[in-house]
């Protein structure tokens, strides 16, 4: 079994992994890394999902790197776009080095004797076991599984004589054209289906539960296209995003401090945009608050001009089976299909779904609280990155790769080899996980086994890029939480490797 020590290592290549890399390359030239990443190319999800019309469903100058400007005008990008820029990144910073491709992590123990992580691989291009020791690991890896999306099991699956897709899971060049399509859900996946496929189907019918919030922006507006021509081009960035920022920040505020007034707002809006179309509000009138649940994001309305055409339409029910020629829903309608998209969410992971230990004890992560939003409690020399539910994913990831540096550099300083978060008087909040207060399907069904939030900073997720900020790029590295170790004896401080068949 090959053995490889490193300084750091970084899990998973997709916009948390590769930046954190650049993060590291910039910011700690001094540490070497190396990132394991299960996939044959960087992306993650922007590799992974294929589905017709796939895009950011944040806008693309807070979805972007704080350290790499978004030149394009558009507001929202396409699944290609975003792959190029990722490349673009990790190739103008050289990350493409440091990456090992079709590595599969299964656990990752901690030896508080070597002071050193000792992490288990499968190369799955060879098939090899393979061992990695490093000083301090960051989770990259996201908060679902790639192998599997969630799709519950429908009654009488079996009697459908057409095609059943999940969108993680999209056939290459599958031919829709002239058929019926239904799609099950109303999310962002399900927002995106119904415009990008809308023009070539005889039809195709978004069936959902209940209603969902959905918001239309223009894609691009004038005060951008004048900031890009005018300014130079990091200066432009700089000011786009701090624009966007500033206004996801206020929705999310106003939403929950004044939730009826954006409430009927957003009902308004959809009432506008529904115009012209035999669509009923009450599709478009769900039973929670803003911010509850996620909120829709589409650009320049396509996904009402869908429903307008008459080639969309929406159901509100639920399922009572699947039979031959498509779906009978409760109300005894039956909505014919020929194709049936199954956008019925993820499944929720931790860490890339590896088992943890602590001096080969397991460790339940739903009984530990998160430090900072960014390490978890007990666990030495380990950041987990993990984006906003609410504003961009990318916000996040860059804040947590940046006070990583911060905490490596002061280690550096003062001498320590070990940074842990511990706490004996906080505790956490009942039913609040770490991913925030949302009630969606696809968090409540593993709420049991998440990370909890606690009471009280520093132990508390606001879910509020400007604290963050400060917390994690401008507070003092060493504030209470946080508990170092000097480096042990050179001798102790060799792992102990176990045997391995």
């Amino acid at each position: 079994m090959a053995i490889f020590d490193e300084d750091i290592l970084i899990i998973g290549a997709g916009l948390s992994g590769i930046s954190a890399a650049c993060h590291l390359k910039k910011e700690c030239p001094n540490r070497n890394f190396t990132i394991l990443e299960r996939r044959t190319t960087i992306g993650g999800t922007w590799d992974l999902f294929r589905y017709p019309g796939i895009r950011s469903d944040s806008d693309m100058f807070s979805f972007g790197f704080k350290f790499k400007p978004w030149k394009n005008a558009h507001f929202f990008s396409q699944g290609n776009d975003i792959r190029s820029y990722v490349h673009e990144a990790a190739t103008e910073n050289k990350v493409f080095d440091h990456i090992r491709f079709q590595r599969k992590v299964s656990d990752a123990n901690w030896d508080s004797v070597a002071q050193r992580w000792v992490i288990n691989v499968v190369n799955e291009a060879t098939g090899e076991p393979e061992q990695y020791r490093a000083k301090f690991m960051m989770a990259c890896a996201g908060y679902y599984n790639y192998d599997q999306g969630y799709r519950p099991d429908f009654p009488g699956e079996s009697n459908f004589k057409g095609q059943i897709i999940h969108p993680q899971h999209w056939p290459e060049n599958l031919d829709y054209t002239g058929r019926k399509v239904v799609v099950i859900g109303s999310g962002a996946t399900a927002v995106t289906l119904i415009p990008s496929m809308a023009e070539k189907v005889e039809h195709i019918t978004m069936l959902q539960r209940s209603p969902s919030y959905i918001f239309s922006l223009p894609s691009v507006d004038a005060l951008t296209k004048v900031l890009q021509k005018t300014l130079p081009s990091k200066l432009a960035y700089k000011l786009n995003r701090t624009r966007t920022i500033g206004l996801a920040h206020f929705m999310f505020k106003a939403s929950k401090s004044k939730p009826e007034v954006v409430r009927r707002f957003l009902i308004a809006m959809m009432r506008r945009q529904l115009k012209g179309s035999k669509v009923d509000i009450k599709h478009f009138t769900p039973n929670y608050m803003p911010w509850d649940q996620r909120l829709c994001l589409v650009p320049d309305g396509d996904f009402f001009k869908a429903l307008r055409s008459g080639k969309a339409s929406v159901a509100t029910d639920t399922i009572k089976q699947f039979v031959p020629n498509g779906i009978e829903l409760n109300s005894g309608e039956v909505l014919e299909a020929d194709i049936i998209v199954t956008a019925t969410g993820l499944n929720v992971q931790m860490v890339g779904g590896m088992k943890i230990s602590l001096d080969n004890a397991p460790v339940n992560l739903s009984e530990k609280m998160f430090y900072k939003s960014a390490m978890l409690q007990d666990l030495p020399n380990a950041a987990v990155v993990l984006g906003y539910t609410h504003a961009s994913w990318t916000l996040k990831s860059d804040l947590v790769s940046g006070f990583v540096c911060r905490l490596l550099n002061y280690m550096d300083k003062k001498g320590h080899a070990v940074a842990v978060a511990k706490t004996s008087d906080v505790q956490p909040v009942e039913g609040f996980t770490v991913l925030g207060g949302l009630n969606s399907g696809y968090l409540k069904r593993v709420a049991d086994q998440l990370p909890r939030q606690g009471e009280t900073h520093p132990w508390h997720n606001r879910q509020d890029y400007y604290h963050d900020t400060k917390t994690l790029l401008e507070d003092p590295i060493d504030e209470a939480g946080l508990v170092f170790e000097p480096a042990k004896a050179a001798e102790a401080a060799k792992p102990k490797l176990k045997a391995v068949a």
